[in-house]
């Protein structure tokens, strides 16, 4: 299950996330949202970094400034 959510997550990065890049939409976090998830997963394994992964994409709304913002 771990390695099906990462691939699906390099997925995206090569393809969807490209492709919202060239609408100039950027994510406002570093490393990105879909970086970070993937990070989470890999290091925490699948509940706890699809957890941490959520609560990082509702951080990133209007009211974020966004920067730096590292796997703890």
């Amino acid at each position: 299950m771990k390695k099906l959510l990462i691939s699906l997550i390099e997925i995206y990065q090569k393809n969807i996330s490209i492709w919202i890049e060239s609408k100039n939409i950027h994510c406002k976090f570093y490393p990105t949202c879909s970086e970070y998830a993937k990070q989470a997963i890999e290091k925490y394994g699948v509940g706890r970094g699809i957890a941490k992964g959520i609560a990082r994409i509702i951080r990133c709304n209007p009211f974020t400034k966004g920067g730096y913002d590292p796997l703890k």
